[in-house]
């Protein structure tokens, strides 16, 4: 990333200031990402995945619904999130523009938010690749619009929060299949948690801690997510998915503060 003047105008006090400078910052990783074959490719991967997901379901069950779509996504968006995001902090560092990126004339945490603004701006693009199917049901008949509708919220906050994770990891380090692998593990790690068989095994291993059950109620993100693809939208769960996320990011602008130093 170079100095260029519209960065070097951001350096502004107040609420303005700071918005040019996230501004800047996300429609510069933006152009990378639809600039990156990579992404593509990944994007494409994970519609096709999803699609086939649904279209299996649909022609088991012949129900206007999809239900098969939003269950199968958290597992796919463990494996897709952290590949939007393994570049964003570990491609700097390897190409050795971290420092400069970190003495542009912006706050740490706008370049945070900056780039974690322009991979939501992706991720939410490639879940709207999933219209097609919102409408072949509405050629085919009446669909619960209204669930169809929570469900994409919840997807929507699901990614965003993996996004937010999948940022930190990547500012742990240089190597971009290293923050792959970290990311996918660890937004594994937050799905898994919650899965019956999963909570079941890890209950039935301590059945005095129910360690399966406490990580099923406190750390998972699927019995909050399923509560949106049930149709229901609680504000606990999103405060949940708006706090981990808010979370994982000013982790992220702390480890690149003590990298600075």
């Amino acid at each position: 990333m170079e100095r260029s003047p519209d960065t070097l105008r951001v350096r502004q006090g107040g609420p303005l200031g700071v918005l040019r400078g996230i501004r800047v910052v996300t429609a510069r990783e933006i152009g990378a990402y639809f600039d990156s074959l990579i992404a593509y490719v990944f994007a494409a991967v994970f519609l096709l995945l999803a699609h086939y997901v649904f279209m299996n379901g649909f022609f088991l069950s012949s129900v206007l619904e999809m239900g098969e779509y939003f269950q199968a996504l958290p597992f796919l968006l463990a494996l897709f999130i952290p590949a939007i995001t393994m570049r964003s902090w570990a491609e700097e560092r390897s190409h050795g523009t971290f420092e400069i990126v970190m003495t542009l004339p912006l706050r740490s945490f706008e370049v945070v938010l900056g780039k974690y603004a322009a991979a939501l701006v992706f991720y939410l693009a490639v879940l709207l690749g999933s219209l097609p199917i919102v409408i072949m049901l509405l050629c085919l008949g009446s669909p619960d619009l209204g669930l169809i509708a929570t469900s994409y919220l919840g997807a929507a906050l699901l990614g965003a929060l993996f996004l937010a994770l999948g940022l930190f990891v990547s500012g742990l380090t240089r190597e971009q299949i290293v923050a792959l692998v970290l990311g996918v593990f660890a937004c594994a790690l937050l799905v898994l948690s919650g899965h019956e068989k999963v909570v079941e095994v890890l209950d039935g291993l301590a059945p005095t801690w129910q360690v399966g059950t406490w990580l099923y109620e406190s750390v998972s993100v699927l019995p909050h997510y399923e509560s949106f693809c049930r149709g229901v939208v609680s504000l606990a769960d999103v405060v949940y998915f708006a706090l981990t996320s808010a979370f994982f990011l000013v982790m992220n602008e702390v480890t690149l503060k003590l990298a600075r130093h």
